[in-house]
C-alpha cells in the first residue's frame, strides 16, 4: 500500500491524450491523462470507464446530446455508448480515468496516432 499524490503524478508528465498508470485494483487500472483539444468518436464494447475531472471542465459529446463535467465531477461512460471527449479553447484538462485493464484509449478503433495500447506507469 502506498500513498499516491494526484497532483505530484500530473506534474510528472506533459503529453496529452496518453493516458498514464497511476494504480490498478481488481483488474481495474487508475489512469491519470492531460488532455486538450479534440479526442476521436469512438465506443468501448465490452467496458464502462469513469471519467473524473481534476482540473478544468471537460466536455463529452454524445449521438444524443453532450455534458460537460466541471473540477470535481464524474460520469460513467456505459460500455458501447459512442462518445468524443473534447476540450474548449486550448485548456489543459487533467483526469483521472477507472477501467479494466484491457481498455484501450480509442476503444474499437484499432492504429489511430492517437491510440495507446501500451501506457506508462507514473
Amino acid at each position: 500500500m502506498k500513498v499516491v499524490n494526484v497532483k505530484e503524478k500530473l506534474a510528472s508528465f506533459s503529453e496529452h491524450w496518453d493516458p498514464r498508470i497511476a494504480g490498478t485494483l481488481n483488474g481495474q487500472m487508475v489512469k491519470l491523462a492531460k488532455i486538450k483539444g479534440d479526442f476521436i468518436w469512438h465506443s468501448h464494447e465490452n467496458e464502462d470507464e469513469l471519467f473524473w475531472v481534476i482540473k478544468g471542465t471537460l466536455h463529452l459529446d454524445f449521438r444524443d446530446k453532450s455534458v460537460s463535467l466541471k473540477e470535481g465531477e464524474f460520469i460513467i461512460v456505459p460500455k458501447g455508448v459512442e462518445h468524443r471527449p473534447w476540450t474548449a479553447d486550448g485548456e489543459e484538462v487533467h483526469i483521472m480515468l477507472f477501467e479494466p485493464a484491457s481498455t484501450i484509449n480509442t476503444g474499437e478503433i484499432e492504429g489511430h496516432e492517437l491510440t495507446r495500447s501500451e501506457l506508462k506507469e507514473v
